[in-house]
């Protein structure tokens, strides 16, 4: 086991140098560019198999024990180790990223983004995948500040090379240069924070840290290092108002950027918020809980305003930005989670975090899909007077849209709805010495603000697959078509999609079907997530003691 983790991490890395190299004679198929491609889905499955069979294998009686370890001394001077292992928190998240990232490498295939080389495309993608791995497997807290970096550089480049300009400000570059500043402040405070509470007690293993659970800090040190990392990692989940990096970012990013950026590096920040600061600096974390959570639910009305002014018919408003904004709605649950301190909040917070990575990664897959076919994801555009008529045009496209639209409004039954009603409970009843009345607030405020996700989204539903199809003639959104034309009264709209409009793909049903299956499976057995995360978020909280 311990030998699979290590493999799953160093894989996609040695993956990487493979990338760069001339492929052999026989591998190289009907063209250099199909082979390195292929490499790609091939290096990303057998991670994704690995860690499934790492889940497999993991004990699930013992959830909250930290298993497949590795702890091997790397500067002893500084008693930094390599020190790895996964319990029932970072177990879903493995999963979810080398699910993700193989989904993305095989849309790639087929789809590849426009831009130089597909080698530095395939390389880029896996450092990514490595990188962000390594954040969720390691135990030191050296160790995660270089995973938490080791990220930043792919993604800045599949930014800056395969994005687009369209709809953001300063095109791509300005979008990737946004990213990497913001992203590289908040480290460079993150580590000093990090740094202060390693020298303080002596050891930055989280493993011995968590257990002591900030007794061999003082207040002030603990106060001190939650602000420091505590704003490192808000820049990264984001929170508001740390947020503004990430709509042009995805606006301009290619679309496995976008889903890799939504559906895996977001969770980074929330993750490092349970891992480290909760366990290890809890009296820290109780002084600035209530602010962590007001600035949450500031951010779940923020997001959800301007989605919906976004969303208005002549806003000009693009697909791909009012995804970007939705995310920082979705994950102001998460840190409101977080921020009531309780087993129930952070369950739901962890329970969150992968509804947000699978619904998310589908949508912005979705409207890759319709930008590939309509050539812009601007909304006016798409919609035209009368709404795009994605029902009629390719039924099966706009199905999928609507049902990834309605799992992200958290509707019951899919994934979306079980974290956020967590987060709430725990609000409902946050941990002892936090003000229960100022929670409570921000439980009504946050409840106000899934109304306004459901507004927005439905909103969305309506003018992007319904309204008049095209008659047939070349006719595009917006044109009634006569009675008696396809597409005109009475009459069904063309079989399969308008003319030239391609319906969903194959290569797009493969990569798109997990994520459907697991939302689904979520939403009626949450079971299996919170059967994971609870032992393990319960022994946390009581600082590691079961």
């Amino acid at each position: 086991m311990q030998f699979l983790l290590a493999l799953i991490i160093v894989g996609p890395l040695v993956g990487a140098v493979a990338a760069l190299l001339p492929a052999p004679p026989g591998l190289r198929g009907t063209s250099p560019d199909q082979a390195v491609l292929r490499h790609g889905v091939t290096v990303t499955g057998a991670v994704l198999i690995a860690a499934i069979v790492l889940a497999l294998g993991f004990d699930h009686d013992q959830p909250s024990r930290m298993q497949a370890t590795t702890d091997i001394s790397w500067i002893a001077a500084l008693d930094v180790r390599i020190h790895l292992g996964v319990d029932g928190i970072s177990l879903p998240l493995l999963v979810l990223t080398a699910l993700l990232t193989f989904l993305c490498a095989l849309y790639s295939y087929f789809k590849m983004p426009q831009g130089p080389s597909p080698k530095a495309f395939v390389a880029l993608l896996l450092v990514l995948e490595s990188g962000t791995l390594a954040t969720f497997a390691v135990l030191d807290l050296i160790l995660f500040f270089l995973a938490f970096e080791m990220v930043l550089i792919p993604m800045y480049f599949l930014i800056a090379r395969w994005g687009g300009s369209e709809g953001v400000t300063g095109g791509r570059q300005a979008a990737a240069w946004k990213f990497i500043l913001y992203t590289l402040l908040g480290s460079v405070v993150m580590l000093l924070g990090l740094l202060l509470i390693g020298l303080s007690a002596g050891t930055f293993d989280m493993m011995a840290l968590a257990t002591d659970n900030g007794s061999g800090l003082s207040t002030s040190v603990q106060v001190t290092a939650v602000l420091a990392i505590g704003l490192g990692l808000a820049v990264k989940t984001p929170m508001w108002p740390l947020h503004s990096w990430l709509p042009d970012a995805h606006t301009a990013a290619p679309t496995v950027g976008s889903v890799l950026l939504a559906g895996v590096l977001l969770k980074m920040g929330t993750y490092g918020f349970v891992r480290i600061v909760l366990p290890i600096a809890p009296e820290g974390m109780r002084v600035f809980a209530p602010y962590l959570a007001a600035l949450a639910v500031v951010g779940i009305i923020y997001g959800s305003l301007a989605c919906l002014a976004l969303a208005k018919e002549g806003a000009g408003g693009d697909l791909k930005r009012l995804i970007a904004y939705s995310s920082v709605g979705h994950m102001g649950f998460v840190l409101l989670g977080i921020a009531t301190m309780t087993p129930t909040g952070v369950n739901g917070a962890l329970f969150a975090n992968i509804a947000h990575g699978l619904v998310t990664g589908l949508l912005f897959f979705l409207v890759g899909a319709l930008k590939d076919r309509y050539g812009t994801a601007d909304l006016d555009t798409l919609a035209g007077a009368t709404g795009a008529a994605l029902y009629g045009r390719a039924p099966r496209l706009g199905g999928l849209f609507a049902f990834a639209a309605v799992a992200s409004l958290g509707l019951p039954g899919l994934a979306g709805f079980w974290g956020e009603m967590l987060a709430l409970f725990g609000a409902f009843d946050p941990a002892e010495g936090l003000s229960r009345p100022a929670f409570l607030t921000f439980m009504a405020v946050a409840g106000f603000g899934t109304l306004l996700t459901a507004a927005y989204l439905l909103i969305v539903v309506r003018r992007v697959c319904m309204g008049v199809p095209p008659d047939g003639h070349g006719h595009g959104p917006g044109t009634h078509g006569a009675p008696g034309t396809p597409g005109g009264p009475g009459v069904p709209a063309v079989p399969g999609g308008a003319p030239g409009f391609a319906d969903v793909q194959t290569y797009e049903i493969a990569a798109w079907t997990p994520l459907v299956a697991l939302t689904v499976l979520a939403g009626l057995w949450p079971a299996v997530l919170l059967g994971l995360t609870d032992p393990a978020v319960q022994q946390l909280l009581a600082g590691g003691k079961s």
